[in-house]
């Protein structure tokens, strides 16, 4: 893929459940190139558009309708979610009681929840595993149940299930969840030194604290529409932050992060 090239190219695209719409008339360009955060309430249309973009979901077919992703409209599926590192908590569910770390960094060489009779993995796949859970220091809890880590555990084993493919793009959704302070600030190291490795990411979030310094692009989201996208320093203004979540609320800024607090 040549850097220049777009991750996510949609247009006018709509999703609807039930008669309503989670993302109604669409449309945004995002680059390889770039390190993006996408940021919206609850509701706003964030998680629809990621299972859209990882063909978890479809698209309503519509006249000046489109969705590429790395400029291709059509995809194996198995292919694209390769190229695409989907790390969500949502996937924390999805295993067995019986799944060993092991396992389900494994499950990504398929993009699957478990590991299966079929399923073969040969000594390339086995040392890349242990590459990647060398790299996040947890190959000491790969013989563990994933049911009995803790989150902040869970986390680094799905980010490791994404890494195994070497993939072009990292899609964090937020990332953050349920982890505790010092957690949370440990696993967004990690992100950034991801980044620091030439790894290009977009990260999906409600809370601006989650954005990593490293971040240059900010695209807001609401009722399943994008209403602001552009430079980080321009977007986290105090007025944006404010209509989007309809509360007072002020930003702060330290050490390239950036916190919200009742205005």
């Amino acid at each position: 893929m040549q850097p220049d090239q777009n991750i996510l190219q949609i247009n006018n695209i709509s999703k609807y459940f039930g008669g309503l719409a989670a993302v109604s008339n669409c449309s945004l360009n995002i680059k390889k190139g770039s390190i993006t955060g996408i940021i919206g309430p609850n509701g706003s249309g964030k998680t629809t558009l990621l299972k859209l973009l990882n063909r978890e979901l479809y698209i309503v077919e519509e006249k000046n309708s489109s969705l590429k992703i790395f400029e291709k409209d059509r995809w194996n599926v198995d292919e694209l979610r390769s190229n695409l590192g989907v790390v969500s908590q949502h996937l924390q569910y999805g295993y067995s009681s019986s799944a060993i770390g092991l396992y389900v960094v494994l499950s990504g060489f398929y993009s699957s929840d478990g590991i299966w009779q079929h399923q073969e993995f040969d000594k390339g796949k086995l040392n890349r595993a242990k590459e990647v859970m060398d790299l996040l220091s947890i190959a000491h809890l790969k013989d563990r149940a994933f049911s009995t880590m803790s989150t902040g555990e869970q986390r680094k084993f799905l980010l490791a299930r994404s890494l195994v493919n070497d993939p072009a793009v990292l899609v964090f959704d937020e990332p953050t969840s349920g982890l505790d302070m010092s957690t949370c600030f440990q696993y967004l190291e990690i992100i950034r030194e991801l980044i620091g490795m030439g790894k290009k990411v977009i990260l999906v979030t409600h809370h601006i604290h989650e954005i990593p310094p490293e971040v240059t692009r900010v695209i807001l989201m609401k009722e399943g529409c994008v209403v602001e996208d552009g430079d980080k320093d321009q977007i986290l203004t105090n007025t944006n932050l404010t209509n989007l979540f309809d509360w007072p609320i002020k930003v702060i800024q330290e050490n390239g992060y950036y916190q919200a607090i009742p205005g």
